[in-house]
């Protein structure tokens, strides 16, 4: 069920049974016939650690999304209740506990289970609401790093870089660091510790301060990673506003990809019979799990979208000169070599008849004018053309009333590439985004400004130019088909965040120590002492294990470029990628933007 998460250098397995195992402890708490009653967040992340089956297993009969009223009937002795701790789910809870029907016989036993941590002030409004007693059990289940796939962990904390960034709140890096330690107790201490920005180094001052606290935590397990490299994402806050150019980061910015699943379109998908006309197509769209357990998705996903096309081809001549090869077997034995491969054949089959699909439905898109003019720009700004004045197609989007995301992914991006806008335009932007789209999104501006996304130019320095250069962050001459270069998945634009761990393991950040200083926050080296007996003495090529820690979010055309890293011959290191979430441009301004509702009266 899970190869994929042991098919890297690191088996992943390991993490993900130590959470199935908490589950399962917790479940055999309560004895008796159960119902959970979700918290909707939760279901996609819950669903990477454990099936339908597992809960089965545990006498889990029936499962209800948490909304406000009486709870569905259920013939069930206990009811749990899985929730993150926020008090606009606590009323929810309220209601349910208070509406149920006490005269009822037999009564159910109430348990709540908290994920990641028990809040004090959510058991204190439980209490005043005057229910904290109707439960047995209150919990909690630390769902710090999920496994996505075999080098991916991600904690799911859609609001973690809002929290960090414009409300002071570090409990999303409270979270982090216990994350990594529990990673430490399975897969042994990280020798070597770099980190660049704040919020890195709150993180590795809480891992070496619980690492004091618990003198116990001392594990005797060889380790297994080599250097561990945290990165605020407000050190790179570029990469995520341009438009990702790898095949997954396309599925990702066109459809959204939600817990490696992802929801497209129904009408390509529909199996077509001849002589039918249109009208029995489906109408539910078609739900797709996305990760390296297929074959062929392992083998495109981090590649440019123009080069997706010709492993398509290849593959369907591949798999029609495989099928053809039934009219060739004459004896029993051939025959039956045959029918043994034909599931794998008919899995291909169905895999490439899907990536077809979603590959056609990304060109429509890719191909169209408005994608091309919007990349133009994006490009134009990353390579340093006219990011200092109003940009006309910017300009033209807003009197068009284009998505509002797409206009403030662009704006930010040209403040982003110029240090900051000139206050006059600046200014100018402002007054057309709000005379466009409403006043309410003053307050969403403003948020974008505290992130430093959206801000005025200080000092009148622009550094992006010497960032740029020293980086190599733009290459004109970009290969798609065949990459020698990271900056193949913005096909031109090498990430900054992902050039930085490139530098890190050869030649090491003292040769950028200048342009470190230009990025915002401290960069810092800390070295975590092992015991005796576990220093690794390297193997003659053996390659170096390093986790790249993104506190603040990644998107998936880092994740390709470190990917791309990984492979290179000559590399040397080969990466695990850890974040609080996994974001795009969208999602992720969509998690600064505020929701002013209008006056009740």
């Amino acid at each position: 069920m899970a190869a994929h998460l042991s098919s890297g250098r690191v088996n992943l397995t390991a993490l993900r049974e130590a959470g199935r195992r908490e589950l399962r402890e917790f479940l055999d708490k309560c004895a008796g016939s159960k119902a959970i009653v979700w918290d909707e967040y939760l279901t996609g992340p819950f669903g990477l650690i454990a099936q339908y089956s597992l809960l089965k297993e545990h006498e889990v009969e029936k499962m209800f999304t948490l909304k406000p009223g009486r709870l569905p009937p259920a013939d069930v002795k206990n009811i749990i209740f899985f929730v993150r701790p926020k008090l606009e789910l606590m009323d929810i809870i309220t209601d349910n506990v208070l509406r149920e029907d006490r005269g009822r016989s037999p009564q159910r036993d109430f348990h709540i289970l908290f994920v990641p941590r028990r809040s004090l002030l959510c058991e204190q409004w439980l209490k005043e609401q005057g229910v904290l007693g109707s439960f047995i059990h209150r919990e909690q289940y630390s769902l710090d790093l999920i496994p996505f796939d075999g080098d991916l962990l991600s904690m799911e904390s859609e609001s973690a870089f809002k929290e960090c960034y414009l409300e002071s709140d570090q409990t999303s890096l409270y979270h982090a660091a216990k994350g990594l330690m529990t990673l430490q107790a399975l897969y042994g201490t990280i020798p070597q510790i770099f980190g660049k920005g704040d919020c890195a180094r709150h993180v590795a001052n809480m891992m070496i301060r619980m690492k004091r606290e618990f003198p116990g935590s001392q594990n005797s397990i060889f380790p297994v990673f080599d250097t561990l490299l945290l990165l605020d994402r407000n050190v790179d806050l570029l990469t995520p506003l341009a438009t990702q150019l790898t095949y997954e980061g396309l599925i990702d910015e066109i459809y959204g990809i939600q817990n490696t699943y992802v929801k497209l379109p129904p009408e390509k998908f529909a199996p077509k019979k001849q002589g039918e006309s249109g009208k029995d197509l489906p109408t539910e769209p078609k739900k797709l799990q996305l990760n390296s357990a297929e074959e062929l998705y392992a083998e495109i996903r981090d590649k440019n979208f123009n080069a997706v096309g010709s492993v398509l081809s290849k593959k369907a001549k591949i798999i029609s000169a495989a099928f053809e090869e039934r009219h060739h077997a004459k004896t029993v034995g051939e025959i039956k070599q045959f029918v043994s491969q034909l599931p794998h054949m008919q899995a291909a089959r169905s895999s490439l008849a899907n990536h077809t699909s979603i590959a056609e439905l990304i060109k429509d898109i890719t191909t169209s004018e408005d994608f091309f003019d919007n990349l133009t720009v994006e490009q134009e700004f990353m390579s340093g053309i006219d990011t200092d004045k109003v940009n006309n197609y910017i300009e033209d989007c807003i009197a068009q009333k284009h998505p509002l995301i797409k206009i403030l992914r662009l704006v930010c991006l040209q403040s982003v590439c110029n240090s900051g806008l000139k206050q006059k335009v600046l200014d100018h932007y402002k007054r057309e985004i709000l005379q466009t789209y409403g006043y309410e999104h003053i307050l969403t501006l403003n948020n974008l400004e505290k992130a430093g996304l959206l801000k005025p130019q200080t000092g009148g320095r622009n550094n992006y130019p010497t960032i740029r250069k020293t980086l190599r962050l733009w290459m004109d001459d970009v290969n798609e088909q065949n990459p020698n270069d990271i900056s193949y998945v913005y096909s031109g634009y090498a990430p900054l965040s992902v050039r930085l761990a490139q530098l890190l393991a050869r030649p090491g950040w003292r040769s950028i120590e200048e342009v470190l200083k230009m990025l915002p926050g401290p960069h810092f080296e800390e070295r975590q002492q092992l015991p005796t007996g576990l220093q690794k003495k390297r193997q003659q090529g053996e390659n170096r294990v390093t986790l790249v820690f993104f506190l603040g979010g990644v998107t998936y055309a880092e994740i390709a470029a470190l990917r791309f890293l990984s492979q290179m011959e000559d590399g040397g290191t080969e990466y695990v990628i850890a974040t609080t979430k996994l974001i795009n441009g969208t999602t992720w301004i969509k998690s600064l933007m505020e929701k002013l509702e209008p006056a009740p009266f």
